[in-house]
């Protein structure tokens, strides 16, 4: 039995940040992981293997319609599935491998098993347990599929199945028109895939910006992507080696089915906290089983917190990441805080989507008034010239103050373009801060000056 001020119970990106700040701040600390590998979903079979697909699926799609308008004459590559999963796999452990490095040199113990909490003060690992003054439950998330569909892995398949496919499938479905769903769709449909999205709602990309939402499908729909919209998938029957999916319109509530050779299932996520005892120590959870906790994470019953996908609010690595620093800071009786009115989401499709604050739905509803400026990547001359002017920067500001009240942008490296307008916000800056300030020619980022422009006086180059 060892003794620690801190456990951490998960090493995704909540749990192994909050495990490396709480030893940085001279707390003794551990972290339990039960995955033989550290990084949790986000780096084994998420967010890392992901992009790694999306990166060589882009570069297959720049060489097949890009390279010749370039000069940059001849074959196009051919697909070497196989190497190309085997590049996956290299930047996963190349990323993992770090965890470990960064867990030996701050000092933090590695718990290898799955955690529980017999009772307060203690974590069980294995047969083995370990007392803590607090306890971080980082235990993150896992996937939420539907009724009446099963995942295999192999025909119905979850997000780390599409990522272990034997072979690029010649029809894929996929359920839910998601980050996910758009993400890994778009990869099979670059690789040769005829790829059908089916989604619930009329719009995809739910939650996001409703001019962002049209424009996303449209554009994915002319890279050849095909969307069944307001339909509810009834059943998936999968044999050895197809699946028939069958699924009702909203509007009418006509039947229809489809058939695949995968089925990928990206319906969203769930909390993982199975087996952790949380019910028998009396941690209040709430209705849609997330623990419960305050403005400082804490839970209901002494010592314990809880960070990440676990808790309320956007599944993302990054809030994970924040929520840990934050609530290390707190056990090590510093002020941690998290700005959930700034954190950015991505979708690394082509072109990149990225937003932050708020949509123009929300400010509608709130009564806030509010004006919008917008510039289109056709403006902006870097993007035209390596054949990425498609979408626009969209920022929104108060009417009155001009403080910037959220952005929307779809278009080339969205994805960090949007961190310009969260720093803008952290510091309560006005669309005309960003407008004032100059920005290197030629570059993506001008794009994001002239919307601010646009906010006052007007842009210059629209």
């Amino acid at each position: 039995m060892a003794s620690y001020d801190v456990i951490v119970i998960g090493a995704g990106p909540g749990g192994y940040v909050a495990a490396i700040r709480c030893a940085q701040l001279g707390l003794k600390t551990a972290c339990v992981e039960g995955r033989a590998t550290l990084g949790g979903t986000c780096l084994n079979v998420g967010c890392i293997p992901s992009k790694a697909m999306l990166h060589a699926s882009h570069m297959l799609h720049e060489a097949e319609h890009n390279f010749a308008k370039m000069g940059l004459k001849g074959k196009s590559p051919s697909v070497d599935f196989k190497q190309m999963l085997a590049y996956k796999d290299e930047v996963i452990e190349g990323n993992t491998k770090g965890i470990e490095f960064l867990f030996k040199k701050n000092k933090v113990d590695w718990l290898k098993g799955w955690g529980s909490i017999p009772a307060t003060g203690q974590v069980k690992v294995g047969e083995e347990v370990h007392t803590a003054k607090n306890i971080i439950v980082a235990t993150g998330s896992e996937v939420a599929t539907l009724p009446g569909v099963e995942i295999d892995e192999k025909i119905v398949v979850s997000s780390t199945g599409a990522l272990e496919l034997p072979k690029v499938p010649k029809k894929m479905v996929v359920i839910g028109a998601g980050v996910i769903g758009l993400e890994l769709g778009s990869v099979y449909k670059r690789l040769g895939s005829e790829v059908t999205v089916i989604e619930f709602l009329d719009k995809v990309t739910p939650g996001m910006d409703g001019e962002v939402q049209k424009t996303v499908q449209r554009m994915l729909t002319k890279q050849g992507m095909e969307f069944i919209m307001g339909a509810a998938v009834q059943s998936v029957d999968a044999s050895k080696t197809k699946a028939k999916v069958t699924y009702k319109l909203r509007k009418d509530d006509s039947e229809a089915t489809i058939d695949a050779d995968v089925v990928l299932v990206a319906t969203g996520r769930k909390p993982f906290t199975d087996g952790l005892g949380l019910a028998d120590l009396g941690v209040e959870m709430t209705d849609r089983g997330q623990v419960k906790t305050n403005d400082h994470w804490q839970t209901n019953v002494k010592g314990i917190y809880a960070i990440g996908d676990a808790i309320t609010g956007p599944m993302l690595a990054h809030k994970a990441e924040d929520e840990g620093m934050a609530c290390a800071e707190v056990i090590a009786g510093k002020h941690g805080h998290v700005n959930y009115g700034v954190i950015p989401g991505v979708i690394y499709t082509h072109p990149e989507v990225a937003s932050v604050g708020k949509t123009e739905e929300q400010l509608k509803e709130e009564g806030t008034a509010y004006k919008v400026g917008k510039f289109s990547f056709m403006g902006n001359a870097r993007a035209k010239a390596v054949h990425a002017g498609e979408g626009f920067v969209k920022l929104l500001a108060d009417k009155e103050t001009d403080r910037i009240l959220g952005a929307h942008i779809i278009g080339p490296a969205a994805g960090d373009l949007i961190h310009e307008i969260c720093v803008g916000m952290e510091f309560g800056a006005s669309a005309e801060d960003i407008a004032l300030t100059c920005h290197a020619h030629p570059t993506f980022s001008e794009a994001v000056r002239e919307a601010a422009l646009a906010c006052g006086d007007g842009a210059i180059h629209a």
